[in-house]
């Protein structure tokens, strides 16, 4: 059965990779936006649901196929939900995750143990193309706790420091198949392939 090609509106390989890994099973397969010269939409959003609609019209234009976008990031409840929607700049526009992630380090180091709680929460949208009136709209949340000593190899971004209290790890710790079953992005993809089908 040939695949129903969607372009992701993303240029970040690893979310590319857990996108496409997502979707194995599935009547889908993703192309990464840089196949398509696009680029880069500014996210001048409030919420992540906004920044993902904005992502999702710029690629669409440019390459004038379906597109799913995401806008996620991490939130941490004491800090009144920052990074949030800055999470991919929180260190600065041109940020490395490992600036990020060690500038987060510094936010929660003061920070009681117990007030260390925090969230991934991932938005994805789905566009039929660029001025579609109608786009599908998905959410996935994942509840843990941020640690200061980034473990693990696996994921990419934050997942070195957001620790899973079910599984006794740090996200970057669990594999790409454990990870996927329980991550936002997961949640959020799952549900707007639902939503694709029915439509």
């Amino acid at each position: 059965m040939e695949k129903q090609e969607i372009v992701l509106a993303s240029n970040n390989p690893g979310k590319v990779k857990e996108v496409n890994e997502l979707l194995a099973d599935s009547a889908f397969h993703i192309l990464p936006q840089s196949e398509f010269d696009v680029v880069e939409a500014e996210e001048t959003g409030l919420t992540f649901v906004e920044n993902a609609i904005l992502k999702a019209r710029n690629a669409a234009r440019y390459t004038s196929h379906p597109v799913i976008a995401d806008d996620s990031g991490i939130e941490v409840i004491a800090l009144k939900g920052r990074p949030g929607i800055y999470s991919a700049r929180y260190a600065g526009l041109d940020a490395s995750d490992k600036a990020n992630l060690d500038k987060l380090i510094e936010d929660i180091k003061p920070l009681d143990v117990a007030d260390r709680n925090a969230r991934f929460v991932c938005s994805m949208v789905f566009l039929r193309h660029a001025e579609d009136p109608t786009p599908l709209i998905s959410q996935g949340i994942w509840n843990g706790v941020v640690v200061t000593e980034p473990r693990g190899r696996n994921g990419f971004g934050y997942d070195p420091m957001f620790y899973v209290p079910t599984h006794d790890c740090t996200s970057a710790e669990l594999s790409p198949e454990i990870k996927n079953q329980l991550s936002h992005r997961g949640q959020a993809l799952s549900n707007l392939i639902k939503q694709i089908r029915e439509m």
